[in-house]
């Protein structure tokens, strides 16, 4: 895994959490960020996390992990930001990245290993996309070195929807168990929703 890079994009505002930080949120006792982080680790790929500045509260979720931190001081521009100065700032050399979204707490360390796998078990550099069990396209996604200039390209707040299209020739899709490619939560009603779904009492904010 060492030629995979990992990127979190973690430099948005939260901005529909009205006053609370969704990648802060405690689940299984950690910050959610913290446990994405973690849970790219397992993996044994680079993982690299983009965070707003080096001193933002959310540096704190990330305290002794060997991951690197990304600053974006242009966050406000939305996640082109995050992915463009994330993409530029990973090691050289790498075959691939996967972009995995911050507010997702039920992708596993298998379901990253799961796309990173299907990459590798063909000769030509494909796009991996994961989906949901009934095939509805989700994330994370992983991107081929080809596609690293087109990502230090992008604009808006909408991520990489354009490169995806422009590559759909080359997309794999690659189904995870349940909803885990389509659960994130950016309000407060998804986190009251999803916790209660979830029936944990670990689960507190």
């Amino acid at each position: 895994m060492h030629n995979i890079a990992i990127l979190i994009p973690a430099a948005g505002a939260s901005a529909r959490m009205r006053g609370r930080d969704k990648l802060t949120e405690n689940v299984d006792g950690v910050p959610l960020l913290r446990r994405q982080a973690l849970r790219a680790k397992a993996t044994g790929a680079h993982v690299a996390v983009t965070l707003p500045d080096w001193n933002h509260p959310r540096a704190e979720a990330l305290q002794g992990l060997p991951v690197q931190v990304i600053e974006v001081p242009d966050s406000d521009l939305g996640m082109s930001a995050s992915i463009r100065r994330g993409v530029g700032h990973l090691p050289r050399g790498l075959k691939a990245v996967v972009i995995l979204p911050g507010d997702m707490p039920e992708i596993e360390t298998a379901d990253i290993e799961k796309l990173i796998h299907s990459f590798q078990s063909i000769p030509f550099p494909m796009l991996q996309q994961a989906t949901a069990e009934d095939g509805t396209p989700g994330h994370p996604v992983l991107f081929p070195a080809d596609c690293f200039m087109a990502l230090q390209t992008l604009t808006g707040d909408h991520g990489a929807r354009d490169i995806l299209k422009m590559n759909a020739h080359r997309l794999r899709h690659v189904a995870l168990p349940g909803r885990r490619a389509l659960t994130d939560l950016d309000t407060p009603e998804a986190w009251l929703a999803w916790r209660a779904a979830n029936d944990d009492t670990c689960l507190t904010g």
